[in-house]
C-alpha cells in the first residue's frame, strides 16, 4: 500500500485535532462490518462518532450477504444430513425442503442479529443518523441536505453485485446473490456464472435442496484464488455431488426463453435452465459520493490508502470492501478497529492482508490463511519451500463424518508455516488455529510440541505439523 507523508497535530489525548471546528471526533460514511466495528471501538475510546446509512445497520454481510447464505447453506446440510442418515443407521423417510420455512429460518436469524446490533450502537451513544450521504469536504458529510462535520472522517460505504458488460440483471430470470436469498422456491436448475466464493455457495445450497447446477467459470478451475490442491479436492466433490462445473469456459451471452434461460459459452456450449445468478464478484460503491471530488486518491473504484487506512488526505480513512484486497466481513471488523485506535493515538499494528482467515462454506468446507504454494515459491523461490498434505482419512472424527479432505502446510525450509490450507466438512472451524500459526510465525516443531485434543478435527493440524517437524505419528513422513 501507499504511504503519504503526514502532518498531524494532535491534543492532549492524543486524536487528531483539524482546523476546522468540527462537531464530531469521528463521522463514519456507512454502516456495514467495517463502519459499525470501527463506531463501536471509537465509542469505547471516547471518541464522539456518528455514523451514516443509507439502507440498514449491519449493511450487506447481514442483511444480504454472510448472514443469509450461510442460514441456507446450514438447511441445505440439514437436507443433506436427513437425505443421507441411513448411512449412519438412522431413517428419516422423504426429505423435502419448504422455501417458506427455510426463508422463516433464514429472517429470524438476521432479525436477531440486527435487533442486538442497533442495541449495541445505542448503548455506545452512537449517533445513528438515516440516510444517504455524501463526501462534501475533508471535514464534512452531507446527509440528504444537512451537513455533519466530524475531525476525522471514515468512509466505510461497501460493495455491490457485478455484472458483466452487456449482461442485464432483470431480477427474475438474470438475478445476483441478493434476488437469490429472496427466492420463495428452490429453483428446478441453475447456470451459475462464476466459481469463486459466491458462486460456489450457492451451488452448494442449492444443489443440497435439489436443484441441478451447472457453475461457468472463465478461470482454469474453480476458487482460483486458493491453493490449487484445495480447487481439485472442491471439484472432486462436486462431481461425486452432481455439480456440473465448466471452467476455462467464458461467457458470451443469454437469452430469455419460455422455461427460463439459455446460456451460451465459449466454445459454442449451451446452457438451459430456470434462472442464471451472476456471481462474478462485487464492486467497491463509490461513484457519486464526492470521493474524487475532494481529491482522495482512487484506482478503478478503490480507494487507496497507507497501511493505517489513510487516504492521501490524512483525516479521511477508508475501511472494508472498498479498500483494494479481499472482500470479507472481519476484515472490515479489523478495518474499523484499526482505524478507530489510530484516530485515538494508540499505534496499533498494521493488517497484514494474508493473515487473515478465509473460508468458503460449501460442502466440502475450504479454509486457508497466509500464502499458497505457488505464492510461497515465488516470495522465497521453489527451492525454499517445502509442503505437507495430511489426508483426513487418518483422522478419527473425520471418519465418523464419513468426510474427505486434506490439511496441507506450506513452510519454509528451516523456517515458520507461512500457508495453511484446509478442505472438509466443518473444517472452516479449524481456521482459528490456523491463523495464529500463521500470524505468530510458527516453526512447524513449535506446533508439534501441542498435543491436540482426540478424537476433533482439530487433531489433523496437530499431525501435519508433527510429520512435517519429521515425526509423524497417524501419517506417512
Amino acid at each position: 500500500m501507499r504511504g503519504w507523508p503526514l502532518t498531524v497535530n494532535k491534543n492532549d489525548m492524543g486524536v487528531f485535532v483539524s482546523d476546522t471546528n468540527a462537531g464530531y471526533d469521528v463521522v463514519i460514511l456507512g454502516g456495514g462490518s467495517g463502519g459499525y466495528a470501527c463506531a463501536l471501538r471509537a465509542a469505547q475510546l471516547d471518541l464522539s462518532v456518528a455514523i451514516v446509512e443509507k439502507d440498514k445497520l449491519g449493511g450487506t454481510c447481514l442483511h444480504y450477504g454472510c448472514i443469509p447464505t450461510k442460514a441456507l447453506l446450514h438447511a441445505g446440510e440439514v437436507a443433506d444430513t436427513a437425505r443421507e442418515s441411513e448411512q449412519f443407521g438412522v431413517s428419516t423417510g422423504d426429505v423435502t425442503v419448504d422455501m417458506t420455512g427455510v426463508n422463516k429460518y433464514k429472517d429470524a436469524t438476521i432479525a436477531k442479529m440486527y435487533k442486538g446490533l442497533q442495541g449495541l450502537i445505542k448503548a455506545a451513544k452512537v449517533d445513528y443518523i438515516e440516510g444517504t450521504g455524501k463526501l462534501v469536504g475533508k471535514n464534512t458529510v452531507e446527509v440528504d441536505g444537512k451537513q455533519i462535520t466530524g475531525r476525522n472522517i471514515v468512509l466505510a460505504t461497501g460493495s455491490y453485485s457485478k455484472s458483466l458488460p452487456g449482461l442485464e440483471v432483470d431480477g427474475n430470470k438474470v438475478i445476483t446473490s441478493e434476488h437469490a436469498l429472496k427466492l420463495d422456491h428452490v429453483p428446478s436448475s441453475a447456470v451459475i456464472l462464476g466459481g469463486g466464493i459466491i458462486g460456489v455457495e450457492f451451488a452448494s445450497a442449492w444443489r443440497s435442496m435439489g436443484a441441478d447446477v451447472t457453475i461457468v467459470e472463465a478461470l482454469p478451475r474453480l476458487l482460483a484464488s486458493e491453493d490449487t490442491d484445495s480447487s481439485k479436492q472442491v471439484e472432486r466433490a462436486f462431481r461425486k455431488r452432481g455439480i456440473s462445473f465448466k471452467t476455462g469456459k467464458p461467457f458470451e451471452s443469454v437469452k430469455s426463453t419460455s422455461d427460463g434461460v439459455s446460456v451460451s459459452i465459449a466454445g459454442g456450449d449451451t446452457i438451459d435452465a430456470e434462472l442464471l445468478l451472476v456471481a462474478v464478484g462485487r464492486g467497491p460503491v463509490t461513484e457519486g459520493l464526492g470521493y474524487d471530488a475532494q481529491g482522495i486518491e482512487m484506482d478503478r473504484g478503490f480507494v487507496l490508502t497507507n497501511d493505517y487506512l489513510q487516504t492521501n488526505l490524512p483525516n479521511v480513512y477508508a475501511v472494508g470492501d472498498i479498500v483494494p484486497g479481499i472482500q470479507l466481513a472481519h476484515r472490515g471488523f479489523g478495518h474499523g478497529v484499526l482505524v478507530a485506535e489510530h484516530i485515538a493515538g494508540l499505534n496499533p499494528a498494521p493488517i497484514d492482508e494474508d493473515g487473515i482467515p478465509r473460508v468458503t462454506y460449501c460442502e466440502p468446507q475450504v479454509a486457508s490463511v497466509g500464502l499458497t504454494e505457488d505464492k510461497a515459491k515465488e516470495k522465497y523461490g521453489p527451492d525454499a519451500v517445502k509442503t505437507y498434505n495430511y489426508n483426513l482419512a487418518g483422522n478419527g472424527k473425520s471418519n465418523i463424518l464419513k468426510t474427505q479432505g486434506f490439511v496441507k502446510l506450506v513452510s519454509v525450509v528451516d523456517g515458520p508455516v507461512v500457508g495453511l490450507h484446509m478442505v472438509g466438512s466443518n473444517m472452516g472451524e479449524q481456521v482459528g488455529e490456523a491463523q495464529l500459526i500463521y500470524n505468530w510465525e510458527a516453526f512447524p516443531s513449535d506446533v508439534a510440541q501441542l498435543i491436540h485434543m482426540h478424537p476433533t478435527q482439530n487433531e489433523a493440524l496437530g499431525e501435519a505439523h508433527l510429520a512435517l517437524a519429521g515425526k509423524p505419528l497417524h501419517a506417512h513422513a
